[in-house]
């Protein structure tokens, strides 16, 4: 099957691979993992011979080009699974070691296999990118790799167990051969299963280039070429710590075979867990900052092997618990490292380049892996050889490769984002309880197939407000249906910031979607400061689907589109619908222009005015004269009985009376001439409230107002407020009353401050 995948055929086949996981990780445990150094050293290998085996892993990539040449015949999957299936019937050779009397024959025959197993490994591993790409399409590729290394590190975990318990203290050669026979039969299953998987798509033979033409490219592409120097660097480390550090615990510490086998299983739980982590995260914040953290921590891993004193490898449970964690947290680093890099590779290189750029990749791994394992054993037993401790060699070796890691670390810095958070605002995601729920809830909602449980997790997000579930609540405010649409708006709308993506989705659902979801976009649009929205904005706020009119208008006013601000006026005049008219009083309200209070008024000249229609125009009054926080409460309480009005007014006047006379009490201006009109101005204030309050007569009230000192009130305010107090038609509305006493008042408060002014300078001189 070549092509894209249907969501139904991506899903068979990933169950297959995942079972071909599970085999393919059965069989490398029992044939190639730390067993096979185990089984060497179990034969006292040196040093050099354990570099050897080691280099032979990773020789296997040097076999890729091959294995190119016969996919131009064969199809890749059959290569993938003939190969997979010899190679486990190569270890054979390693199953007949412990019936073979002479050491040195049974050196060269696990040279001999070893050698085979990874050959025939190499040319099959030309379908491995390919394949694994093909199944990891689509917008969680981050996370169904991490799944597929999530597989992998649990099966190493359970082996690493049974063989730790199989071996024990001091095993018997035929234990190494039942479990190398048990590790063939895993992998000819492998190979078998491995017939049930798709045939990825095939190249373009247009755009075929080979692989030394791959790595010209690669060469000629910065980004690509940077990320091969760092892959090196650190396929070089993570191969030569891992592979060695089973030699340090049996040479340096005196461990056995099955207490190395038991502190591989913490090295499994270290990549178990780096795995489970990746796949929580990289589909979220990337992959480039988890690199970055695995190296980090793979650095970090590094430094208690040159820093402990000697005397702890004499100790025993001390030494236990040490080596414990040095397998965790190396396996954690480097092989979380490596996993998340061929993440980024698979994310940085196009699907029709795969091939050869896999060959190029693997090339690298290989001549890292191979060259790094020789040379370290090589070292070491130039180092050994020239006098120095066993302990000693491995404290410079680490320092080496520790070295080498800060190289890798300073230039990750340089590698391409792909998409990815800046490494801080990784950070942050990853101790950020409030994201990381988040992201927990969009692993939900991608898995959720009921519209209901997914109003739910929408609802749910909106109280959790993350800017990384952006992604997934715009994919959901594509739903079909209204309800899953509009939790969608509402989780999005609690964002702090939107990107220009979201941006130009919620433009378009403003346009597309009338009468059901345009006006929640308006709103979000306003409420973010979207001001290339404006123009949409302006001419849907002549809609006839009213509530998205009425949200354009409050969208317009808070994006201080003044220029529509008449528009407005004459929306409000010509609208019947009350709701309409209500939201435009609210803008008025938040443009907060003093010459709105006119307008306002107008409106309640209407007989018979809509329900609420009062209240919102006296507070978006308020608003405007920026006493709203003081009115506001007066207003409620009103409401709650209207009967108390002029009881309240009179409060409101006195309350400000007291104030002014307490502040101005004792002050040197008193004997002054400007004191006298002051004091007789506050104190004409009662009773002309108790008139207006009580009788609706504003003639005492409005003379207050217009006598009011220069300064005290902008002029525009002074002269509508005032003529407001004589126009009975308003008066009748005791809420209006009620705001016009209500800013009398906070003006008197005001002249106290230009009096005690006054009488600093007064006291100055």
């Amino acid at each position: 099957m070549a092509g894209t995948l249907s969501p139904y055929h991506l899903g068979k086949a990933r169950e297959w691979y995942n079972l071909f996981s599970v085999f393919n990780s059965l069989s490398w445990s029992f044939l190639a993992g730390n067993i096979i150094i185990l089984f060497a050293m179990r034969l006292n290998a040196s040093s050099t011979i354990i570099g050897i085996l080691s280099a032979l892993l990773y020789g296997a990539y040097f076999f890729l080009p091959l294995g190119k040449l016969i996919a131009r015949k064969c199809s890749i999957v059959a290569i993938f699974s003939i190969t997979w299936i010899c190679r486990s019937l190569a270890m054979i050779t390693l199953a007949a070691v412990p019936f073979v009397d002479s050491p040195e024959l049974a050196m060269n025959l696990i040279i001999l296999g070893v050698s085979l197993f990874h050959v025939i490994r190499g040319v099959g591993m030309i379908g491995n990118n390919p394949v694994l790409s093909n199944l990891a399409s689509g917008p969680d590729r981050g996370s169904y790799m991490t799944q597929i290394q999530i597989i992998n590190s649990a099966v190493a975990m359970f082996c690493g167990f049974f063989i730790a318990l199989v071996l024990g203290r001091d095993p018997p050669l035929y234990l190494y051969a039942l479990i190398m026979a048990a590790g063939i039969i895993c992998g000819v299953l492998s190979g078998f299963l491995m017939r049930k998987i798709p045939e990825p798509p095939v190249e373009d033979t247009g755009k075929k280039a080979g692989f030394f033409t791959a790595a010209k490219e690669a060469a000629a592409s910065r980004p690509l070429r940077r990320f091969i120097i760092i892959f090196f660097l650190m396929a070089l480390v993570s191969a030569v710590s891992r592979s060695f550090i089973i030699v340090y615990s049996r040479e340096v510490f005196a461990q056995s075979d099955g207490m190395v086998s038991l502190y591989s299983v913490f090295g499994g739980l270290g990549v178990l867990l780096i795995g489970l982590l990746s796949k929580f995260l990289v589909d979220r914040i990337g992959a480039k900052p988890i690199f970055i953290v695995c190296v980090i921590i793979g650095l970090a891993g590094m430094m208690p092997v040159i820093l402990i004193p000697e005397r702890l490898a004499e100790t025993g449970s001390s030494g236990v618990l040490f080596l414990s964690f040095l397998f965790f947290i190396i396996n954690f680093g480097f092989l979380g490292a490596e996993g998340i890099a061929q993440t980024y590779f698979l994310a940085l290189v196009p699907m029709e380049l795969m091939l050869d750029m896999g060959i190029l990749y693997f090339f690298v791994f290989g001549v890292a892996g191979a060259g790094g394992s020789f040379l370290a054993g090589l070292f070491l037993d130039a180092l050994s050889g020239s006098g120095l401790s066993v302990f000693t060699a491995f404290q410079i070796l680490f320092g080496i490769l520790s070295g080498i890691t800060a190289l890798a670390l300073a230039l990750q810095r340089q590698l391409v984002p792909l998409g990815a958070l800046p490494f801080r605002g990784a950070l942050e995601v990853m101790f950020s309880l409030r994201d990381l729920r988040a992201i927990t809830l969009l692993e939900k909602l991608n898995k959720s197939k009921d519209s209901i449980e997914e109003e739910a997790l929408l609802n749910a997000l909106h109280g959790t407000p993350s800017q990384l579930a952006l992604k997934g609540l715009l994919a959901r405010a594509r739903s079909p249906r209204l309800a899953v649409r509009m939790e969608s708006l509402r989780a999005i709308e609690a964002l702090a910031a939107l990107d220009a993506g979201a941006e130009q989705a919620l433009m378009a659902d403003m346009v597309r979607n009338p009468f059901t979801t345009a006006y929640i976009s308006a709103r979000i649009l306003g409420n973010h400061q979207v001001f290339a929205a404006t123009p949409i904005l302006r001419e849907l706020a002549l809609s006839e689907d009213y509530m998205l009119a009425g949200e354009a208008v409050i969208a317009l006013a808070k994006l201080g589109d003044q220029e529509f601000r008449p528009h407005i006026e004459e929306i409000i005049r010509k609208t019947c619908n009350p709701r309409l008219k209500i939201m435009g009083v609210e803008a008025f309200g938040i443009y907060k222009s003093l010459h709105s209070l006119s307008v306002l008024l107008d409106i309640l000249r209407v007989p018979d005015p809509p329900p609420y229609l009062s209240d919102e125009v006296v507070l978006a009054m308020a608003d405007i004269l920026d006493i709203q926080s003081g009115f506001y409460p007066l207003l409620t309480r009103f409401l709650e009985d209207e009967s108390l009005a002029p009881t309240l007014a009179a409060d409101q006047a006195e309350a400000a009376f007291e104030y002014y006379r307490n502040t101005s009490k004792g002050l040197f201006y008193k004997k002054q001439r400007d004191f006298a009109a002051r004091d007789e101005q506050a104190r004409s204030l009662l009773p002309a409230v108790a008139a207006f309050a009580r009788d609706s007569d504003g003639g005492a009230l409005s003379r207050w107002i217009w006598r009011l000192p220069e300064g005290a009130a902008n002029p525009v305010t002074q002269t509508v407020m005032a003529e407001a107090a004589l126009d009975d038609e308003l008066t009748a509305y005791n809420r209006l009353r009620l705001l016009i006493v209500h800013w009398s008042s906070c003006t008197l408060r005001l002249l106290t401050k230009p009096a005690r002014a006054g009488s600093r300078q007064n006291g100055g001189t």
